[in-house]
């Protein structure tokens, strides 16, 4: 039975969020390869209320063996100010890019506490941000990987002292001290390989099919599911400004996630915060939209939509990460009048909903079901 350490720095139950529900599914990945996981996370108690509560549900679902989260030591006294002064010198001399480090003081030397005396066989760290895990690690194993969940760089160049040339070519050497590179979306695979080669792995989302669990009658006219990172606001900013008031105000539309926060009030939309289990809602959905205008990576909402052949009407930044562009289920445009019409042609007309929707379920079979995405993971675990 093979051994793993999996480091996620946030809560792989809260399954709206598009990266915790890549979290959870490579946990189910894990499980169904008769894995043992040791997991390790960090302790949020001002974020989500991540607790050893949640470890122990983990614990429950046979997802993990053990659990820890890391704390924040207490930022004060000589060992504090050691701590960055050595983060600060290092970052100078060796034009390190501080952006890319979100390890806390304290949190290195409680995991070399956690993994002292332990053998694993493969290490799993969560973006690059967590590379400097790689020097506290208290053990040897067999191979370490880093899931990059999407392209670090593009995220900061709003940033004043933004420098494509030294963010890019840090991360580059950050994902190159790792024996394996995951990259979640068909672009970043190629991007990556360009400079790591063999190295770089494409490891896709994976998610149940779940295109015969459709209900004959649907409640929802459009689903949204989303968290509130500054790309998701600005496009919810987008939809409910310039498509919604285009819309036919009998559409019933249900938000899901954090974003229902920074959207106002309407009399046809329904705002959840959060949902245990999507699974009732898409079933009851018929279209599911996704705006987004900026951003890099896989849309896993989209992925989770197309699972049950859900249609998606989204902008072209949702295609991002889909093998195919095209035929794939998603009515695509960046035209806020086109997305309405899209949206309606939808709901009206049921021989382009049945296409689209078959389309839908053909190209997540594809591209994205256990045994497409399993294999591929099988083979970068060798």
């Amino acid at each position: 039975m093979k051994k793993i350490l999996f480091f996620y720095p946030e809560n792989p139950l809260l399954k709206q969020q598009g990266n915790n529900a890549r979290a959870f599914c490579l946990l189910e990945y894990f499980k169904a390869q008769n894995y043992q996981v040791d997991f390790v996370s960090l302790e949020q108690p001002d974020k989500e209320n991540f607790t050893n509560t949640h470890l122990d549900t983990l614990k429950r679902k046979h997802l993990i063996t053990n659990g820890w989260l890391l704390k924040r030591s207490k930022r004060s006294g000589i060992k504090y100010l050691l701590f960055s002064i050595k983060q600060k010198i290092s970052n100078l001399f060796n034009n390190k890019v501080s952006d890319f480090d979100r390890i806390r003081f304290g949190q290195g030397e409680e995991l070399a506490l956690i993994t002292k005396g332990k053998t694993y066989d493969i290490i799993i760290i969560s973006y690059a941000y967590y590379h400097g895990f790689l020097k506290y690690l208290n053990t040897t194993p067999s191979k370490t990987i880093v899931d990059t969940h999407d392209f670090l760089t593009s995220q900061f160049q709003s940033h004043k002292q933004f420098n494509l040339g030294n963010y890019f070519s840090h991360e580059i050497q950050l994902l190159n001290d790792f024996d394996t590179v995951w990259a979640i979306s068909s672009e970043e695979h190629y991007l990556y390989s360009q400079f790591l080669g063999d190295k770089v792995k494409l490891a896709p989302h994976v998610l149940e099919d779940n295109s015969s669990k459709i209900n004959q009658v649907k409640s929802i006219d459009l689903i949204y599911v989303a968290s509130d990172n500054s790309h998701n606001v600005k496009a919810a900013q987008w939809f409910f400004n310039n498509v919604y008031p285009l819309l036919n105000k009998d559409i019933t539309i249900t938000v899901i996630g954090k974003i229902s926060q920074v959207i106002p009030d309407f009399k046809n939309v329904n705002k959840q915060s959060y949902v245990e289990d999507l699974s009732s809602l898409y079933q009851a959905s018929r279209v599911s939209i996704c705006p987004m205008l900026t951003g890099t990576g896989l849309k896993i909402k989209v992925v989770e939509a197309l699972s049950y052949a859900l249609p998606v009407v989204c902008n072209e930044r949702g295609l991002d990460g889909l093998l195919n562009k095209t035929n794939n289920g998603c009515m695509v445009t960046n035209s806020e009048t086109e997305f309405a019409a899209f949206i309606d042609q939808l709901l009206t007309d049921k021989k382009m909903y049945d296409k689209q929707s078959e389309l839908a379920a053909e190209f997540f079979k594809q591209s994205f079901s256990k045994q497409s995405v399993y294999s591929k993971l099988n083979a970068s675990l060798k």
